[in-house]
């Protein structure tokens, strides 16, 4: 009676903490108001800590907002707010949250680590009221080594899963992303490349279990979702289907020392001639070894300009069969014994995320994002050499822009031996790799138009060079550039002219899955899949074909 007594307290003082913090702020609006009184009737006693809860009337909402909005481009104020954003503390909250966001009408994004390039889960260009439901404070991380298995909760970061992991073992690790800010609830949901795919395949490849909250505010896990449903989380996108609560992901075994280097070339040092030779060999290459290039124009010392590429490896094993391969391999990359260190996986994480040497891996805890500011950014993928002439060509646009990169990374390896289909992450056998544009600047819209047109005309110089028919993007490095659902009902024809590049062949299944678990299309945002329209007849609802 006393425990049932002291629930009830508790109860009644979460809900209290919630109407001090939420309607004294003089939430206004009448579905804004519904949506609190029905958040409050549904938290349950067993949630003891409530939700942080906050308006654009408190102090700490736009401190809250940019958090983890790293894209500088979705602040301005000519860009719609939240007009809340809640912080659940238990799933039962982003459950509430869920129920009553569709009773009243309001729509919901969700937001783990902030990174969707076009800010889609913590902007919104369609127009109408949202909330932010922002998964940071559900980020616990749970080792089985013993089960081989993490479960990881949506909000934690992908740094902060490879040190828990750390901890618990030296020879296991996770094949992810290399920046470590990433959310992991969203960063799996899109596939979840990183540098040891070519070994392991994704992040996705690896995830073997999830809780979710779907559009009727049930918990659901693999086995109650059922086959269809957790293949398309595992690539299809993030807010799609559900709200992410937490992965099961499957560890795998590392050596105790891996091997890693940083070449540097330069126009006048060969560079195309190595990047060349690099496309034909990095997606055949040893599986062990991951070679990156990154792109950047660089001012030389006679004060004109020139490309540097940096080609930036992880090989798991030791540095004289790594030469052996190289020499064998990519002699043209004039690897050298004094070029290559030894560390455990844990410090090449760090090297990869280009931290300064020596930093301590306890810096993943703190989850810093590796930049805040302006920038745009576009994504390809190379199934045949770009030959130097096109290089040539590259490099010429390339220099003129100072905030312009490129990324490379190199496919083949597993990633060649998963079909298509396996999930709903595509660009698989036949793929050399894929190519990241970033443009960034720090003057907000003084120099934006500029910029953007420089990325834009990058791209489409590299038309002729890259895959077609469709053309690939990759989901994570959404391009609104594409298509975009501005009111929130494009029909799943209209959405597959960006489906079909971030997804080929899977596109139609992720819309089938959709009509199944969503036909309403509560969970919803600019690229978003679509249901199939909703035919009314005698009062059965059936889904029309695609």
């Amino acid at each position: 009676m006393k425990l049932l007594m002291a629930l009830k307290t508790l109860k009644f003082a979460s809900i209290l903490l919630i109407l001090l913090t939420c309607v004294s702020w003089a939430f206004a609006g009448l579905i804004q108001e519904n949506f609190l009184e029905c958040l409050h009737e549904n938290i349950p006693s067993h949630a003891l800590v409530p939700p942080s809860c906050y308006t654009p009337n408190n102090s700490s909402f736009y401190i809250i907002l940019k958090s983890t909005a790293l894209n500088l481009r979705y602040l301005t104020p000519s860009v719609k707010k939240p007009s809340l954003i809640i912080m659940p503390t238990h799933e039962s909250h982003v459950q509430a949250a869920i129920t009553c966001a569709k009773k009243v009408g309001i729509q919901v994004r969700v937001r783990s680590g902030g990174h969707d390039y076009e800010g889609v889960s913590y902007a919104s260009e369609m127009g109408t009221d949202f909330i932010i439901l922002d998964l940071a404070k559900l980020r616990t991380v749970t080792v089985d080594i013993e089960d081989n298995s993490v479960w990881v909760e949506a909000g934690a970061t992908i740094g902060e899963l490879y040190y828990k992991i750390s901890v618990e073992s030296t020879t296991h690790g996770f094949p992810a992303g290399l920046c470590t800010s990433l959310g992991v609830g969203g960063h799996i949901t899109g596939g979840a490349y990183g540098p040891m795919m070519r070994k392991y395949g994704l992040g996705a490849d690896n995830a073997i279990d999830l809780r979710m909250v779907d559009a009727n505010g049930q918990v659901l896990d693999r086995n109650l979702m059922g086959e269809d449903v957790f293949w398309a989380f595992r690539g299809g996108g993030g807010g799609n289907f559900g709200v992410i609560l937490a992965w099961k992901i499957c560890l795998v075994p590392v050596p105790e020392k891996v091997t890693v280097f940083t070449i540097a070339k330069t126009l006048e040092q060969g560079l195309s001639q190595v990047l060349y030779k690099w496309q034909k060999v990095a997606s055949k290459i040893d599986e062990n070894l991951y070679i990156r290039v990154i792109l950047q124009p660089v001012k030389t010392k006679q004060g004109g300009k020139t490309v540097l590429g940096l080609f930036q490896a992880l090989f798991l094993g030791q540095p004289d069969e790594l030469l052996k391969i190289t020499n064998r391999d990519f002699p043209e990359l004039g690897l050298q014994n004094t070029d290559l260190s030894e560390m455990s996986w844990i410090e090449s994480v760090l090297y990869i995320a280009n931290n300064p040497p020596n930093t301590k891996p306890e810096t993943l805890l703190e989850a810093k994002p590796a930049f805040i500011n302006y920038f745009k950014a576009k994504s390809d993928f190379l199934t045949e050499p770009v030959p130097e002439t096109g290089l040539e060509g590259l490099w010429k646009r390339f220099m003129e822009d100072d905030g312009g990169l490129m990324i490379w990374n190199p496919f083949g390896g597993m990633m060649s031996r998963i079909p298509e289909s396996e999930i709903p992450f595509p660009h698989r056998n036949g793929t050399i790799s894929m190519i990241q544009y970033v443009v960034s600047w720090q003057d907000g819209d003084v120099s934006q138009s500029r910029h953007m047109e420089w990325i834009k005309q990058v791209h489409n110089y590299m038309t002729p060079y890259v895959s077609s028919f469709p053309r690939q993007a990759y989901v994570n490095y959404r391009d609104l550039d594409l298509g975009m659902d501005k009111k929130g009902n494009v029909s799943f024809m209209q959405a597959s002219v960006w489906g079909s590049m971030y997804f080929k062949g899977n596109y139609d299944r992720l819309v089938q899955i959709k009509t199944k678990v969503d036909p309403q299309n509560f969970f919803k945002h600019e690229q978003s899949i679509p249901p199939l329209p909703i035919m009314e007849s005698a009062g059965s609802v059936t889904s029309t074909g695609v």
